[in-house]
């Protein structure tokens, strides 16, 4: 299959060289919110702004920031700190199904950026497996591995050094070509996984408790 299709509707052939920056650093262009919150209030905060040139996810209210199109076959660079305490966030790929877990997580795959487990996967009605499964995917006697509300959905990253301090900006570079994810924290590989049961889908960010900035949420397509 040529790349066009699998990027469409984005790019144009013109631009497959040119990396995508999915935050142009002025605005939420792009992405639409879906806060669970915001269904009985209309006028809660939002949980996601711009502030000095910087993607700000807040952390509450509970929800996450979807890109409006589809990708697949990429490499998604994104730059991102903890302004201030440790906590939870993360990036899903290949998302489609809104609210498909818990009346909130979109189905998808999400790569872990809680602080101290940067680089876990988490299954969210989709799978991905990865060597040494039963070891890295804890799990209770005869759990599927899968990724339904009662199944091992959580599969634990190679190294938790990768990450910088509180306050200091961490590059993570997530790689999705076929059915394969790759993950990487400041240069170092922290995951790979194969046999993803999805190959597209959109591209979502977190909010899920604690502040973090995002300075760069960077897409470029990969053969």
């Amino acid at each position: 299959m040529k790349l066009a299709a699998l990027l469409i509707p984005l790019l144009t052939a013109s631009a497959f060289a040119e990396s995508i920056a999915l935050f142009n650093g002025k605005d939420l262009s792009g992405w639409t919110a879906d806060v669970p919150e915001a269904d009985k209030n209309p006028s809660v905060k939002p949980s996601f702004i711009v502030r000095d040139g910087k993607l700000v996810s807040l952390g509450k209210p509970l929800g996450h920031l979807v890109t409006e199109k589809e990708y697949a076959n990429y490499r998604l660079t994104v730059e991102y700190r903890f302004p201030g305490k440790g906590g939870n966030c993360g990036v899903l790929v290949h998302s489609s199904k809104p609210r498909m877990l818990y009346g909130m997580f979109p189905q998808s795959i999400e790569v872990q950026m809680q602080s101290g487990q940067a680089g876990d996967f988490w299954c969210i009605g989709e799978n991905i497996e990865v060597p040494d499964m039963e070891k890295r995917r804890p799990h209770k006697e005869g759990q599927k591995f899968g990724g339904g509300p009662n199944d091992a959905r959580n599969i634990k990253n190679l190294t938790d050094d990768s990450e910088k301090p509180l306050g200091e900006w961490n590059t993570m570079v997530i790689t999705c070509k076929e059915d394969t994810i790759r993950v990487e924290v400041n240069g170092i590989e922290v995951n790979v996984g194969t046999k993803a049961t999805a190959q597209k889908g959109k591209i979502a960010l977190q909010a899920e408790g604690t502040e973090v900035e995002f300075r760069k949420v960077e897409l470029e397509p990969v053969r």
